[in-house]
């Protein structure tokens, strides 16, 4: 079963072999540029050269002193030499779309061919990478042919072998290595020759990924030491396959170069490293992506992209994209995205968006967003740690920094809400905390806390009738509203339901009242108000307690044909706020 398995890859990577293509990219560093400068700073010049070929650098700021003068006069000089008199051949550069990477670069590398041979169906050649400054064989250095999609490390001497099947006259081997400026160079079969200078049309393209993602996390553990040194050593080189099959992330139909092509699809029985897929991907168990994917991807346990996702991706546990995910995202446990959602997260467990969310978070448990539009809704928490605009609905927690939009939980919090929240607690640090005392005709004394803001707040109600003989508890809760009518004026309106407790359990007695409240605020954190109030009771069969109220409604009451009592009553009290 092994043998016909690697049989099998062997024929898809030849097959796949003949069909690669190289991505292009737009060639700034060949742009012509003119300047002429007198003791200026780098850093202006780099500005300078910025605009006339219009991109832009990407650099660390310690690569170099950026306030050190130089002076240049050229005239429609490639960009890529114009860096070369500024940096006298210390800084490599590459390019990805509109931006051109400088990063250090101080030594040199060459080929050093020690065998070739052109047999039957076969082309083999072996050598050394050698540091052209000490003369020292290089070790762990990437050796790799881009067309036919064939690496090679070299060993602790430097050494390598690569071995290419079908009929080959020659071959360009690149050689690479972290810190080290990429070398290319031509090996003939009939003729052993190594031009002195060749000049690779393919060194400025490629993709800009993270170098760390691959050395940390799931990839550490997944990845062997070759594969993350590969990755370190050639970062930005890019193909395309229309097909690829691998059995794990080590055995693949590309090889090593796995992690530098781009496949229309994608068939990983186990698990499978690319750099990405521009259509359908499928795996038994994981798909390790270092670059993009675009359309499906589909995996039995997890999903992990470097890049981004714009599609449908779906995994029976955990999906994690490093940049931003553009569709729906589908998972039995949780979903992970570094930088921005628009479209559907829907998991088990939880929803993790490291920015901004466009769209719906769906889970069990929880959803954590930087800021959010359009819905989170969550078996126990939503949090949103910037703006929310538009809702969250959790069966315990709501939380958002600015909350401008709807929360429905048990509590709902926020630190500045402009928003309408509905739950048992609704706390904001510019919304309400008050708590009401007040008296009305069914019970003399009554408590309140007010938590929201003026568009809709929650009362928490408790109450006592303090009586000898007519003696009654109550507690229940409400929704209102404030009509700011002027800095001293406002109109409650108020809707509260409440249950009356009159010495037995056995059957509820049920209180629901509608009342509007004219509020004078007498002092910065101190109203009183009254108004008038109707009242609809609905009495239990169970009879009153000894020492307990024996009416609840009063006698100016209307009775209703199913029982109920209906009257009008009033309310006055005093709010102090916290």
């Amino acid at each position: 079963m092994k043998t016909r398995l690697i049989i099998l890859l062997l024929f898809i990577s030849g097959y796949c072999s003949a069909q690669v293509t190289t991505v292009d990219y737009r060639r700034n560093l060949s742009k012509g540029v003119s300047l002429n400068v007198k003791q200026e700073r780098v850093g202006n010049v780099l500005q300078m050269i910025s605009k006339a070929g219009g991109f832009y650098f990407s650099y660390n700021g310690v690569l170099f002193r950026q306030d050190s003068l130089v002076s240049l006069n050229v005239k429609n000089v490639p960009v890529r030499e114009v860096l070369d008199r500024l940096f006298d051949g210390k800084v490599d550069y590459k390019e990805n779309a509109g931006y051109i990477i400088l990063r250090y670069a101080v030594n040199h590398l060459t080929i050093e061919a020690a065998h070739i041979a052109n047999g039957d169906n076969e082309y083999a050649i072996s050598g050394y990478v050698v540091d052209t400054r000490t003369g020292n064989k290089v070790k762990q250095a990437s050796v790799y042919e881009k067309k036919l999609l064939q690496a090679a490390l070299t060993d602790n001497n430097g050494y390598f072998t690569l071995r290419f099947r079908g009929e080959h006259s020659g071959v360009i081997l690149t050689a690479s290595k972290e810190t080290y400026r990429d070398t290319a160079l031509v090996f003939l079969a009939d003729i052993n020759i190594k031009p002195e200078k060749y000049e690779d049309p393919d060194k400025e393209k490629g993709a800009f990924f993270t170098n760390t993602f691959g050395g940390r996390g799931i990839w550490r553990f997944l990845l062997s030491s070759k594969q993350r040194i590969q990755n370190l050593n050639i970062p930005d080189f890019l193909a395309q396959t229309p097909f690829q099959a691998s059995f794990t992330p080590g055995l693949s139909s590309h090889g090593s170069m796995s992690s530098s092509v781009v496949n229309k699809a994608s068939l990983n029985i186990l698990g499978g490293y690319t750099a990405g897929t521009n259509g359908f991907e499928v795996a038994g168990a994981f798909n390790l992506t270092k670059g993009d994917i675009k359309k499906i991807q589909v995996a039995g346990l997890f999903n992990v992209v470097g890049g981004s996702v714009k599609g449908t991706q779906f995994s029976g546990a955990y999906n994690d994209v490093n940049l931003n995910m553009d569709g729906v995202q589908v998972a039995g446990l949780l979903n992970r995205v570094e930088s921005k959602v628009r479209g559907l997260q829907l998991a088990g467990v939880g929803n993790l968006a490291g920015k901004d969310v466009k769209g719906a978070q769906v889970a069990g448990l929880i959803n954590v967003s930087k800021n959010a539009t359009g819905v989170q809704l969550a078996g126990v928490l939503n949090k949103t740690s910037g703006r929310l605009k538009g809702m969250q609905l959790a069966g315990l927690v709501n939380h958002a920094k600015n909350m401008d939009g709807f929360q429905l939980a048990v509590v709902n919090l926020a630190d500045s809400s402009s928003g309408i929240s509905i739950g048992l607690i609704n706390l904001s640090n510019n919304g309400y905390r008050k708590i009401t005392v007040y008296n009305n005709e069914v019970i003399n004394t009554n408590i309140a806390f007010k938590t929201g803001n003026a568009k809709l707040y929650t009362l928490l109600i408790a109450g006592k009738n303090f009586s000898d003989t007519a003696g009654a508890f109550t507690f229940g809760l409400g929704l209102g509203h404030d009509f700011i009518l002027n800095k001293r004026f406002a109109i409650a309106a108020e809707g509260t339901v409440q249950s009356i407790y009159l010495g037995n359990f056995e059957e509820a007695n049920n209180l629901y009242r509608l009342q509007a409240n004219l509020q004078f605020n007498a002092l910065s954190r101190l109203a009183i108000f009254a108004g008038p109030a109707y009242s609809y009771y609905v009495k239990g069969e169970a009879i009153s307690g000894e020492n307990y109220k024996k009416d609840v409604a009063p006698a100016w009451s209307r009775h209703f044909k199913n029982g109920a009592q209906g009257w009008l009553g009033w309310n006055f009290g005093v709010t102090v706020s916290l």
